[in-house]
């Protein structure tokens, strides 16, 4: 472990994405569908990314494909963690589950990709109940196909609304 805290921000964000409790349309509107979350400069504490997230009442208004948009905000050449809410179809149900990124572009510089995945055991702590999680280390890494196979694989037929 590289000793690195995790902001209480970061763990109010996850809590709030995590229960989904009766909202007014208002409160839905404002629950985040893909927060980014970094090392602090001083490279002791994950926190959130300022301007680094996608609201729920965004998706359909400003943003049309919130996995790609999502996608988009990952820095070329740095690493990152991330949560998505990722609405998905099986063959029985519609379902929505949070999914934890580690993003560790080629082009990352090594030190930055060794402190995110030493560190990665103290965000995951933070976030207990995570079902899936994915370790990107390109663009190919995510597209849809590999994000449906990460949510239950050939039982997945759409993902953010479109078939898979």
């Amino acid at each position: 472990a590289s000793g690195v805290q995790v902001a209480d921000e970061v763990c109010r964000i996850f809590y709030d994405m995590k229960v989904r409790k009766c909202s007014t349309p208002e409160e839905v509107k404002k629950r985040k569908k893909a927060v980014i979350f970094c090392l602090s400069p001083d490279k002791k504490c994950i926190i959130v990314e300022e301007g680094k997230e996608i609201l729920v009442g965004d998706v359909g208004v400003t943003v049309t494909d919130p996995f790609k948009h999502f996608v988009q905000m990952l820095p070329e050449k740095d690493c990152r963690y991330a949560l998505y809410d990722a609405s998905f179809e099986t063959k029985e149900a519609k379902k929505e589950e949070l999914m934890f990124f580690l993003w560790a572009p080629e082009q990352a510089p090594l030190k930055s990709k060794m402190i995110y995945a030493s560190s990665k055991d103290a965000i995951k702590k933070k976030f207990q109940g995570i079902k899936h999680e994915c370790q990107a280390n390109g663009p190919e890494d995510l597209n849809r196909a590999c994000i449906a196979e990460k949510l239950g694989g050939s039982l997945v037929v759409a993902f953010e609304g479109s078939p898979v």
